[in-house]
């Protein structure tokens, strides 16, 4: 298996009922395949990682477990909500504040539905990437997101990405009709000094005029193998671009820092969509390999880090101010 690129701050996966007969440090207590593939998985990330148990709440690796029986489900409400608080509290208390950090949960819904309200509470965003998965699909699911990336080289593509010259405006991009840009790909977006100075006024921190955010379009869905529709033209004219904040990840966070630099408490799409057309450029690159995309998007994620992307990148000032933002007009 190869490390992944890290995509949160912090990992915690779910106990379950196979174990040993006799006290174990928690790593090695849990003896199921799925948990397997969770500790393996877990531990290639290289953040911190814990153990939800619903017997012991946040349990850390090595900490010494006896066998128990407890299933979370069985519990009551009132248990599963006192164990929550009692999690997010832990892990705050062990991990430092929460603030701002991304902690991806590999856990059943009971777990999830515990914990997420005192997680966002402390001001965490949590990532569920296996929610709504069968058994099978969740096992395959590990199989699929650790085979082997040595053979994906990010290094093209984030030069690519990083060739400000080739950025063409959101008119120029409209008025285009490439043929590559209907398909998968990765694209990055740019602003010019006055719309940095936006940026800066609503999110009370400098942006630099630049590269401030990247992504991708079309990739396949794992681990059921479902091809995506979406491509470049899709996701940059009819999301981004198309005055709806709800569809688009960046335009949301672009509207929640120009509400803020204008004193606003909405979203005003008419006026976000003319700010993106005076201030923005974007480049678009083409990767019909859609099966690998998705990894390769982390590889190129880490190399670019783009100031407004959240999802699975370290923790700054910025993104921290951006989250609140986001909150503020969610």
């Amino acid at each position: 298996m190869a490390v992944h690129s890290p995509r949160a701050d912090i990992v915690l996966i779910t106990c379950v009922k196979s174990k040993l007969s006799h006290p174990a440090a928690a790593k090695d207590l849990y003896t199921s395949s799925l948990f397997r593939k969770e500790r393996a998985y877990a531990e290639q990330t290289g953040r911190p990682w814990f153990i939800l148990s619903a017997e012991h709440g946040l349990v850390a690796p090595e900490e010494w477990l006896a066998p128990y029986e407890r299933y979370l489900p069985d519990t009551s409400a009132g248990y599963r909500a006192a164990w929550g608080a009692w999690v997010a509290a832990r892990l705050e208390l062990i991990a430092g504040p929460l603030n701002g950090k991304t902690i991806e949960v590999h856990a059943g819904s009971a777990y999830v539905a515990a914990i997420l309200p005192h997680l966002s509470a402390l001001g965490a965003s949590v990532e569920d990437p296996l929610r709504g998965l069968t058994m099978g699909e969740r096992l395959a699911w590990y199989t699929v997101d650790s085979s082997p990336t040595s053979s994906l080289d990010p290094n093209p593509l984030v030069t690519l990405l990083r060739d400000e010259p080739s950025a063409v405006t959101p008119a120029v991009f409209l008025s285009s009709d490439r043929a590559d840009l209907k398909l998968p790909g990765l694209y990055s977006w740019w602003v010019d000094v006055s719309g940095a100075e936006l940026l800066s006024r609503g999110l009370e921190l400098p942006v630099s005029e630049g590269l401030i955010y990247a992504g991708l379009a079309g990739a396949t869905r794992w681990p059921s193998g479902q091809r995506s529709g979406n491509t470049l033209w899709a996701r940059i004219v009819g999301m981004h671009l198309g005055g709806n904040h709800e569809f688009s990840t960046f335009r949301r966070s672009l509207g929640a820092i120009h509400a803020s630099a204008i004193q606003s408490d909405h979203i005003d799409e008419a006026a976000l969509t003319a700010w993106m057309h005076a201030h923005l450029r974007v480049i678009a690159i083409a990767y019909e390999d859609a099966d690998t995309l998705g990894r390769v998007e982390r590889a190129v994620l880490h190399e670019l880090d783009p100031p407004l992307n959240l999802q699975g990148m370290t923790p700054t000032p910025v993104r921290r101010r951006l989250s609140e933002l986001r909150r503020a007009v969610s």
